[in-house]
């Protein structure tokens, strides 16, 4: 993954996503505010996450996106204010 998708990823993980169910986000768009991708653990409905593969000819790497990548920093980030706050 790219150093420019790690810093998108950070800065939407920071305050672009929202959980909506246990595995269900809502993550912004960050290149047009109104926009946002439904995200789960494993997927996105961003074009980037779509066309993976065919950008990447299945080189053994797993699809993802900056919108994937916020989730599990969030995910990371709220895991630990949890483990901090006991």
């Amino acid at each position: 993954m790219s150093a420019n998708t790690i810093k998108k990823a950070t800065a939407l993980a920071k305050n672009g996503v929202v959980m909506i169910e246990d595995d269900l986000f809502q993550v912004k768009s960050s290149s047009d505010p109104s926009k946002s991708y439904m995200v789960t653990s494993d997927s996105c409905d961003c074009e980037g996450f779509k066309n993976f593969y065919k950008f990447h000819h299945g080189k053994g790497l797993k699809a993802n996106c900056s919108h994937l990548e916020a989730v599990r920093i969030f995910k990371k980030m709220s895991d630990e204010k949890t483990t901090s706050k006991k």
